[in-house]
């Protein structure tokens, strides 16, 4: 089978692309004083919890970042990426 690696997985490509190669350190950040010092996204006060929170109440991905213009879907991936 063809595929990266040999692993027999067919290429990426396009969006699943950015999900492999994100580099998360630069949005998940971590400050002793900030929220207690959980991850947080880009240094806000806006943890990785509270959109895990709201993802696992129901919202969609499009009603957070409506409710929170400053996130964007790279920072919602990022939080489904922490390992707890």
């Amino acid at each position: 089978m063809e595929g990266r690696g040999g692993g027999g997985m067919p290429p990426v490509r396009g969006h699943l692309l950015e999900l492999f190669v994100m580099e998360y350190q630069d949005i998940i950040t971590v400050e002793p004083g900030k929220r207690g010092g959980q991850p947080c996204i880009r240094g806000m006060r806006i943890s990785v919890y509270d959109v895990l929170f709201f993802l696992a109440s129901g919202m969609t991905e499009e009603e957070i970042l409506a409710d929170f213009p400053e996130l964007t879907h790279e920072d919602i991936v990022a939080c489904l990426s922490v390992e707890r």
